[in-house]
């Protein structure tokens, strides 16, 4: 061997093979996503209920403004129906973070003529008209929501920024092309865009994430006892807004909640999983979606989601 093959061999790199891990690309894109449409649009707002993946959609744009603060709002329509742990967990991080909370009620929007409550539709079909008269009456042009593609066949079709026309609605065969994770935000008056920056994420990434993160969450996601009945084969909580029906029987359960919302829509799982690293090893071998498991909002038709999407539903 030569003088000069012997320093190529002992030269020092000069390039160093780093990749991110999968958490930490997906964290990447999501808050590539945010500073986009911090820097295009003029007035966003972030959907914020204080469910897990709105606490991720929180936890990330912290991290993507950090150490400024979040520079715009966020927006919860409350059904009236929504679970206290929720609510008091949202708080929480709100003040943390002192963002501006606006609380759209679908009581008020009742209350006022905006919707109209038949007492047959759900609170949370009544939740569209709700937040699509908050839209217009805040000026906002893009809304951050927290859906993902692997929830439901509808939000499989959607886009990162998925447009909404001057009625609020969507028309799954105009979406635009997203190219090399480039994103078309032109809108004209009246119009908004819907953005989804976690839309690549699985439910497991979420819980990973917030394992990785260690940030607060509802304690209703954990193993806990809970007095609930069974209908339409959902374990349902007892609550003044869930009359029991003919035949329903109230029990005491060991449950946790995959995902939360309506009360009277939402239904919990059997669990013993009262930690994090628990809840990942029940998702990873979980085979139905957390919506399709527990929300009987999605259960009407094959079509549900995608037809409140098409009215403006989140």
């Amino acid at each position: 061997m030569t003088t000069e093959d012997t320093a190529l061999n002992t030269a020092p790199a000069t390039h160093v093979d780093y990749q991110l891990s999968q958490l930490d690309q997906l964290e990447a894109e999501s808050i590539h996503i945010f500073r986009e449409v911090a820097a295009e649009f003029e007035k966003p707002c972030l959907m914020f209920s204080g469910g897990k993946d709105s606490i991720v959609m929180m936890r990330l744009a912290e991290k993507a403004f950090f150490p400024a603060k979040i520079p715009f709002p966020v927006l919860q329509i409350d059904t009236g129906y929504d679970f206290p742990e929720v609510l008091e967990t949202r708080d929480r991080w709100v003040q943390r973070l002192g963002v501006r909370l606006i609380v759209a009620s679908v009581e008020d929007a009742i209350a006022n003529g905006i919707v109209v409550d038949d007492g047959k539709t759900s609170r949370n079909r009544l939740q569209t008209g709700t937040l699509l008269n908050a839209i217009e009456e805040n000026g906002f042009t893009a809304m951050f929501g927290g859906g993902r593609r692997d929830e439901e066949k509808a939000r499989a079709k959607e886009r990162v920024y998925s447009h909404r026309d001057d009625f609020g609605q969507w028309d799954p065969k105009m979406q635009r092309p997203e190219l090399w994770s480039l994103y078309n935000g032109k809108i004209h008056s009246g119009e908004h865009m819907r953005i989804f920056p976690i839309s690549n994420w699985t439910e497991l990434d979420v819980w990973d994430y917030l394992g990785r993160e260690k940030v607060e969450l509802p304690s209703i996601y954990f193993s806990h006892q809970r007095r609930v009945f069974k209908r339409d084969g959902m374990w349902m909580s007892e609550s003044e807004h869930n009359p029991l029906r003919p035949g329903e029987v109230v029990e005491e359960r060991t449950v946790r909640f995959r995902t939360v919302g309506d009360i009277t829509l939402t239904g919990c799982v059997e669990s013993e999983a009262d930690t994090i690293e628990k809840i990942i090893e029940e998702v990873a071998v979980a085979r139905i979606t957390e919506r399709g498991a527990t929300r009987g909002d999605d259960r009407f038709s094959e079509a549900a989601m995608e037809d409140r999407k098409k009215e403006g539903y989140f």
